[in-house]
């Protein structure tokens, strides 16, 4: 299009003057213009350089918008210097050091103005300038959309910067504007940015979405206030403050983010008022450093895509949460480091899949008037130096309500548990605490369970409808020093004898039925007495077998004739030391532990099972039985509750032997947040302090077991010997199956046998393969087809009903 006319329309009343006049260019129309004076320009592109040094009206024709380009080959397209109007031109810069539209004096007004451009920023405002901006769009893919700097200021009203090669919106250099109803997106930096002291951004029903960088970004010593603002789908945080910034956020949402919803640090601080936080790919809230402050009230947190706290104070920052709600989270707060504080005051924890409290590295949590429900954890103080207070809060529905461990004291008062699926209180590994006017209720463990002599205070507590009893006092160990173990003042219990207090456990114990107390001690009170005789009513018990007998039974096992070797060498070892104690003569200290590896299949477990039938025979172990368990009796879903879990198998195999089948599975090579590592380190602890009373029996494939004994050298450490334990070949398979035969009353005739050999040499041996179980399973195949053969039968024979064929084997897999 040409370059059109400018009329120009005074509103002077001179008589000199015409009161209309046409121009060729703009920058004529421009001279001529006097104050107050309306420069239509017509449709067309207009190749100039305009400067606006007087308040007049600069418009394009009414009904066409887009209609009158300003599109100068280089500078800067539309300067304005005066409070004049701008209206309905589209302006198009080119020069990447430049913006496309200056406004550096007055307060002129901007409307429906569409900048098109390639420039160092679409609109640029500063110095003492104050515009309006109304109805404007920019796009500029090669810098900032709208850059607001030196002091300047201004108001803009539902506008939109659609794309930016920077940020959408940066504020510098003292700059305070104001957006009112604006929409930023497709920025490649970051969706609002306010840098420096004295810099202030103001955005009210705002909309910030698809940006590459940060939703809003706040920094040195700059302040921003955003009041119903949508930040959402934003590649890094959607809010990122540092270096003494101040926000404000209120009525706002922010939402499906890929990083941190909010992200503070540095001295930063942030107040979040009604504000929803939601769909995000790591913490929600973000808190770092000393001095970095956020206060949040009436807040919502909730819906985490990612496997991150929903928020995490830490390196000493405080964070105060009043009347929030955080749920659907894996965690809902996490506060770390010493001089780092957490304050919650009647907020909601709930639909948490892993800990709603944890407080850790001598970090301190004040929590009153909480609610905390359906989370695996309700609150974990874990370390040395970590405490705080809970103070009238109630947990409901979580695995275990409250974790002490490794030196935490924590203050706990007139808080209440209910239906936690294991302990209301666990104390562990040095934990201590002060527990006043606490109840548990309906706990299917213990309601509150101390063990390691840990020296936690309990007064006034109350516990009804525990599973496993209402107090559980577990000893330290002969290693403990004096003064371990806890206080315990006016607490009830619903159970007829009350509780036990820990000083009298002893004459409980002479009083109970002669059987171990296990490793967690005896459950305290008229239970202890109470549940032996159930026991006696059961019968006479079988007499041991003696170590030959089981030997035998042994030997019988078809092939590992190497695993048999391995046996009877420690079995002999252990039978020569017990009969030169006998004697009087020093003994070769013999570690009873075991790793086996092999395939599936190949008799681990019974050989287990004879095994701790040998040394319950020689007198080593009390039961000899055996507990098998794997990963998943072991791992729980969050930390705390797999040191219970491993805890408990420990004491089930009390006296016997514990089986871990694929042990590898608690080390996964790609162990990540994985808990089976808490597992493991309980487990080594647990064999250490309780060597004599259980032989663990670590088992799974040889190459897998390998590699977990390699990177877990504190396990192993504590075992003796590795038995392997070999794939069986065709003719053992064979054995295998005649065995099974004749146990079930059935024979094989000359052509099954052949026919077995054959099957077992051909059948592949991948990881499919399951060694013994795959001969049992071939029987119970041929069984099945048997069966079907002989069912059609009228009067079937004796022969007819107990011989197998050939044909009855199954297809080969």
């Amino acid at each position: 299009m040409a370059q059109g006319t400018v009329q120009v329309t005074h509103s002077g009343t001179s008589r000199w003057r015409r009161r209309t006049g046409e121009y060729a260019s703009l920058a004529a129309a421009l001279e001529a213009a006097a104050d107050g004076d309306v420069l239509t320009i017509a449709p067309g592109t207009y190749r100039e350089n305009l400067v606006v040094r007087r308040p007049v009206t600069l418009r394009g024709p009414e009904g066409a918008p887009g209609s009158v380009r300003i599109a100068p080959p280089d500078g800067v397209p539309l300067t304005v210097r005066a409070s004049a109007v701008v209206q309905d031109l589209h302006v198009e810069g080119q020069d990447g050091a430049a913006p496309a539209l200056l406004v550096e004096e007055g307060t002129p007004e901007l409307r429906d103005v569409r900048i098109v451009t390639r420039s160092a920023a679409g609109i640029e405002v500063r110095g003492g300038a104050r515009p309006t901006v109304r109805r404007c769009t920019v796009d500029n893919p090669a810098g900032i959309g709208i850059a607001v700097l030196d002091g300047a200021g201004g108001v803009f009203e539902e506008c939109e910067v659609v794309s930016a090669g920077q940020a959408g919106v940066s504020v510098h250099g003292g700059a305070h504007p104001r957006l009112e109803r604006c929409r930023v997106h497709h920025a490649a930096g970051n969706g609002l940015t306010a840098t420096g002291e004295n810099s202030a951004l103001e955005a009210v029903g705002c909309e910030v979405y698809e940006v590459r960088g940060s939703g809003v970004q706040v920094t040195g010593r700059a302040t921003a206030h955003l009041t119903d603002c949508d930040l959402h789908r934003t590649t890094a945080d959607g809010v990122t403050l540092d270096t003494d910034a101040v926000l404000t956020l209120a009525d706002c949402r922010i939402h499906d983010v890929p990083e941190n919803a909010i992200d503070l640090r540095s001295r930063s601080v942030l107040t979040l008022t009604r504000t929803t936080v939601r769909q995000f790919g790591r913490n929600g809230l973000s808190v770092w450093d000393p001095g970095t402050r956020v206060d949040a009230n009436q807040c919502e947190i909730f819906d985490s895509t990612g496997d991150y706290p929903a928020v995490w104070v830490s390196d000493g920052a405080t964070a105060v949460l009043d009347a929030c709600r955080v749920h659907d989270v894996p965690d809902a707060l996490f506060v770390l480091d010493r001089g780092s504080r957490a304050d919650v005051v009647d907020s909601d924890l709930y639909q948490v899949r892993n800990t709603a409290v944890s407080v850790s590295d001598g970090a301190t949590a004040q929590l009153d008037d909480c609610r905390i429900r359906d989370a695996a954890t309700g609150a974990w103080f874990r370390d040395h130096g970590s405490g705080g207070n809970l103070a009238n809060c109630t947990v409901d529905g979580t695995q275990t309500g409250v974790i002490v461990t490794k030196g935490a004291d924590p203050t706990v008062e007139r808080c209440t548990v209910d239906s936690p699926a294991e302990a209301g209180f666990y104390v562990s590994a040095g934990g201590r605490g002060t527990f006043v006017n606490c109840r548990v209720s309906g706990s299917g463990g213990y309601g509150f369970h101390v063990i390691d002599g840990c020296r936690t205070t309990l007064r006034k507590c109350r516990t009804e409808r525990c599973a496993r009893g209402g107090y559980e006092f577990a000893d330290a160990g002969p290693d403990a020093g004096s003064g371990t173990g806890p206080v315990v003042e006016d607490c009830t219990s619903d159970e007829s004898g009350g509780l036990r207090p820990p000083g009298a456990r002893e004459t409980a114990e002479q009083s109970a039925a002669p059987s171990s107390a296990g490793l967690l001690g005896a459950i305290p009170g008229q239970r202890a007495l109470d549940a032996e005789p159930a026991v006696a009513a059961v019968g006479p018990e079988q007499p041991a077998r003696s170590s030959k007998d089981v030997l035998g039974e042994l030997d019988a096992l078809v092939g590992l004739d190497s695993v048999k070797r391995e046996v009877r060498a420690l079995t002999d070892m252990i039978e020569v030391g017990r009969r030169r104690q006998q004697a009087g003569l020093k003994a070769a200290s013999v570690k009873r532990h075991l790793v086996f590896t092999g395939s599936p299949g190949t008799g681990k477990t019974t050989v287990a099972r004879l095994y701790g039938e040998i040394l319950a025979s020689l007198g080593v172990l009390e039961k000899g039985h055996l507990v098998e368990v794997s990963r998943v009796d072991l791992v729980g879903e969050h930390i705390g509750s797999t040191a219970i879990r491993t805890q408990e198998a420990f004491q089930r195999a009390h006296g016997g032997v514990l089986f871990i089948d694929e042990a590898y599975a608690l080390s996964p090579e790609d162990a990540g947040r994985d808990f089976g590592k808490e597992a493991i380190d309980t487990l080594v602890k647990l064999m250490e302090d309780h060597r004599d009373a259980v032989v663990v029996i670590v088992a799974g494939y040889t190459a897998e077991m390998e590699r977990f004994l390699s990177v877990n050298p504190g396990v192993a450490s504590r075992f003796s010997r590795t038995i392997t334990f070999g794939d069986y070949g065709p003719d053992e398979l064979l054995r295998i199956v005649e065995q099974q035969a004749d146990e079930h009353e059935y024979r094989l005739t000359p052509g099954a046998s052949e026919a077995l050999l054959k099957y077992f040499t051909a059948i592949p041996k991948g990881a499919a393969f399951g060694n013994g179980r795959t001969a049992r399973q071939t029987f119970e195949a041929m069984v099945e087809r048997h069966a079907s053969r002989v069912a059609q039968l009228a009067e079937p024979s004796t022969d007819d009903l107990t011989l197998l064929y050939g044909e009855d084997l199954p297809e080969l897999p």
